[in-house]
């Protein structure tokens, strides 16, 4: 069954999905907010600040809520964090937002979170992983018991994410994709959809894609000889809706800033209507 705005689930030992009120087809359903713990709770992600989903949460924790963690700080994932904070006396935990892109300024976290940052609830273990891409600050989370992991807009069930330059990267956004596969992730939490229950060959599939992708560029580029972005797009993304074709640029010329990191591309200026064109040496 598909997932609807304001949905409550357990959906595993100890974990709940709340779903924030705020669908559409970026978010799909709507942010997942996901609380941890029976007696104390973490909760990861309040979503949107909207008054409403952080009485919701308030409720499902009795406001015994030790700490709010946050994946990243764009709209739709941390501006709740300050008033569940306030309504509960928790620790804001995060990253802070860094300054391009639309970011939530309001965010403040009291402690900023590293890689390899290990936080505690009940019984269970939270470990921090830093995996930038699709925002500079993202983080996961891997609850180590159950080898549950919080993607945040890192990975998403049914989609793959957008990457924004400049605080989006490409780049970044694949190594991040390859440092899961060495960490003992069983099932997939994203921010928005239905658990992934084959972590593993999602994180295959989604870097398969990317690199796919980025073929289709090198491919089209050479047929072209050279192409401003505009031309290039409907090419490159003609296996999806145009609809989402303005959505869609922005990855695209992250796929061509990495590609020109390569050496594999190069542009004629640095304009944003410059032309590009595949490098003689590929």
């Amino acid at each position: 069954m598909s997932l609807v705005s304001g949905q409550l689930d357990q959906i595993a030992v100890a974990v709940r999905r709340l779903v924030a009120r705020n669908p559409g087809y970026m978010t799909g359903p709507g942010t997942n907010t996901y609380l941890l713990g029976t007696d104390r709770c973490i909760v990861i992600d309040p979503g949107p600040d909207d008054p409403m989903h952080v009485e919701r949460i308030l409720a499902q924790t009795a406001a015994r809520i030790d700490a709010v963690l946050v994946t990243h700080t764009h709209p739709d994932h941390s501006p709740a964090a300050a008033a569940l904070a306030q309504a509960s006396g928790a620790t804001i935990l995060g990253r802070p937002p860094p300054l391009h892109g639309r970011q939530d300024r309001t965010f403040a976290p009291l402690r900023v979170l590293n890689d390899g940052d290990e936080l505690r609830v009940d019984e269970m273990h939270l470990k921090v992983l830093h995996t930038p891409g699709h925002a500079s600050n993202h983080l996961c989370f891997l609850l180590q018991e159950q080898g549950l992991l919080f993607t945040g807009d890192h990975l998403m069930q049914g989609s793959t994410v957008v990457i924004v330059p400049p605080d989006g990267n490409m780049r970044q956004y694949l190594d991040s994709l390859e440092r899961l596969k060495r960490e003992p992730v069983r099932c997939i939490a994203p921010g928005h959809g239905e658990l992934i229950q084959d972590a593993t060959a999602e994180v295959d599939r989604l870097i398969a894609h990317r690199l796919g992708r980025e073929a289709k560029v090198l491919l089209r580029l050479r047929q072209a000889g050279r192409a401003r972005i505009e031309a290039l797009l409907p090419e490159v993304y003609d296996d999806v809706d145009v609809r989402l074709h303005p959505v869609a640029m922005f990855s695209l010329r992250a796929h061509l800033l990495k590609l020109e990191e390569d050496g594999r591309v190069c542009r004629d200026s640095t304009a944003d209507d410059a032309a590009w064109f595949a490098a003689e040496t590929d």
